[in-house]
């Protein structure tokens, strides 16, 4: 008969609680142990995994190959596990939800997902924050959001419970045409923004024109800009309009280069509600089509 290793779920939470809270005395305030439990929880841990999963250096917290591994399998586990234990529970799914949405991200299709939970839960209050990614991970950080959507930037991402690929298409008005005279017109972001970055890469590698016609930090700004003819614009599947059309290289446009989107949270600090918003968000995702497996984690994490 086959012998199944058990990952119990306390392990797991002290684990992820751990490299959330950044420290092992932050996890132990969190869990309500001591530092020496916790310590003895994360090493039980490891000879369930038969290796190391954290190694401390200084004040900086390493996590090794098996722990990268491990810590997307544990979110997934503590996200569904605690989910199930509220309903069993018949857990009172109320209070306020604190969610950042970025200004460089389309987020029209994620606002619609966010609030058709919240009318299902009407006892939820949401507070809705925009802003660069940046700096919606900066108050995810401080604990001044619940769930954050951002782009993810490099292989340092903490808080990433799973990530989705969105490439940016070129968006004109259907009756736009390009006046090689004066460059390509730009609706963009301000300076910063991700899709403004990429559309002014691929210009310049295919070694074309560009002004910046329209400048502004609202989607909806953008959208207007183009349909009008005012530019053209970078813009995903989900915030293209009647009105529009898709410039792909056949036009002239050289392709853009994708952009990594993710989704964060600390566990730890979640409540019920949070916890079931994220599980209700992976789902739609993944019934779009643009939720990917759980990602190869960051294998260093600098925490002060």
């Amino acid at each position: 008969m086959r012998s199944f290793t058990n990952f119990q779920t306390d392990l797991l939470r002290t684990f992820v609680s751990v490299i959330d809270l950044g420290a092992f005395t932050k996890a132990g305030d969190a869990l309500g142990r001591t530092q020496p439990a916790i310590s003895l929880q994360i090493r039980r841990l490891e000879e369930l995994v038969g290796a190391p999963v954290i190694r401390q250096v200084g004040r900086t917290l390493l996590l090794t190959s098996e722990g990268e591994m491990l810590l997307s399998y544990a979110r997934e586990i503590l996200r569904l596990n605690d989910e199930a234990a509220s309903y069993f529970n018949r857990a009172r799914i109320a209070g306020v939800l604190r969610v950042g949405l970025p200004n460089d991200y389309a987020v029209a299709f994620l606002q619609g997902v966010i609030t058709e939970y919240t009318r299902r839960n009407p006892e939820i209050s949401l507070e809705l924050h925009c802003g660069w990614s940046a700096d919606i991970l900066d108050r995810l950080r401080a604990d001044e959001l619940d769930v954050a959507v951002a782009m993810v930037n490099g292989e340092r991402a903490q808080y990433l419970s799973r990530s989705w690929i969105e490439r940016p298409i070129w968006a004109a008005a259907k009756d736009f045409t390009v006046d090689p005279t004066r460059g390509i017109p730009l609706a963009a972001h301000p300076e910063g923004c991700a899709y403004r970055a990429r559309m002014i890469q691929a210009l310049d590698g295919a070694q074309m024109r560009w002004r910046i016609a329209y400048t502004g930090s609202g989607v909806s700004g953008l959208q207007n800009a183009v349909i009008n003819g005012l530019g053209v614009s970078a813009l995903t599947r989900y915030t293209m309009l009647s009105g529009m059309r898709v410039l792909e290289e056949a036009d002239g446009f050289p392709a853009l280069a994708e952009i990594r989107v993710g989704l964060f949270y600390k566990h730890p600090r979640l409540s019920d509600a949070g916890i079931r918003l994220v599980n209700h968000v992976i789902g739609r995702l993944d019934e779009a089509g643009v939720s990917g497996d759980p990602v190869k984690r960051h294998a260093k994490l600098d925490y002060q």
